[in-house]
């Protein structure tokens, strides 16, 4: 008796290794399994702008770290609702700063460090999370982030999988230092905020944009697919049934290292486990 319908797929074609240097940019998923790769031995930079969602603004901060060129006051922005922290619309709100300079500080130094970190890394792991973005009206420029500012601020619109292809082929072409190689994945998180047909829009988008731009040096691994086939009951979802459970993150998170980690390497990775749970029992009982 099957009482599932399990998502197969080949070993990754470009693989991770605990040899490279891997940057994570994308959504909070990307960010969730970051940080687990970390806990877990890898060299990992974990997005350095912030949590982005949308194709368009992952692109334009890769451009930032091949240019590197600095945020000065004029990105600065004031957070709207009543806030006074400056953050930019390059950037998510968690790297706000209580004032400009504050903002600055921050943002120029995560820049050069992570503009460092992509110059000489190997491998590049992006999740997409959704083709819905919002177009500032005044500079044009689609953002990473509102910040909270009024809704006649912007243009809200949805990039086809045409303009997604062409941003992630971009990427993939992009010479920056040591030759990279590419996994892409869509989130599992749902954007019931655009309605379930919008979500599901949006998600079709990612998926046909990122199967148009696949080339040699690019994977895709199917999160989304392992938590809408695979795990299709909303235990496996938080209480906000959008977000995926903490249980439902370390699921992936396995399937993801058991796709792509060489199977030489599984002891490595098992010891590191180790280790990072013996810390953790130290730390709970100091």
């Amino acid at each position: 008796m099957k009482l599932q319908t399990p998502v197969t797929d080949e070993r990754c074609k470009v693989g991770i290794s605990y040899s490279d240097k891997i940057m994570m940019l994308g959504s909070c998923f990307s960010d969730n399994i970051g940080r687990q790769l970390q806990e877990y031995g890898f060299n990992v930079c974990i997005n350095p702008f912030g949590i982005l969602y949308n194709p368009a603004s992952i692109g334009a901060a890769i451009d930032r770290l091949i240019s590197r060129r600095p945020f000065t006051a004029d990105d600065c922005v004031e957070i709207g609702a009543g806030s006074t922290r400056i953050c930019s619309f390059y950037h998510h709100t968690s790297m706000s700063g209580k004032d400009a300079d504050e903002f600055l500080a921050k943002a120029n130094s995560a820049l050069e460090e992570a503009a460092d970190f992509f110059r000489d890394c190997n491998k590049i792991i992006m999740t997409l999370g959704t083709s819905w973005c919002f177009r500032h009206t005044g500079s044009g420029a689609i953002v990473s982030n509102c910040l909270k500012h009024p809704a006649a601020e912007f243009k809200r619109e949805r990039l086809s999988p045409d303009e997604i292809s062409r941003i992630l082929r971009k990427i993939t072409v992009t010479e920056c230092g040591r030759p990279k190689e590419y996994i892409f994945t869509v989130s599992p998180i749902r954007h019931f905020k655009d309605g379930a047909h919008g979500n599901q829009l949006s998600k079709a988008g990612l998926l046909l944009g990122i199967d148009a731009a696949a080339g040699d040096n690019s994977d895709y691994f199917p999160a989304y697919e392992i938590v809408m086939d695979e795990l299709r009951d909303y235990r496996f979802y938080a209480e906000d049934m959008c977000h995926p459970s903490a249980q439902t993150v370390g699921y992936i998170r396995d399937r993801f290292l058991e796709w792509a980690l060489p199977k030489e390497e599984t002891a490595i990775l098992e010891e590191n486990i180790r280790r990072f749970k013996r810390s953790c029992h130290i730390e709970k009982h100091d």
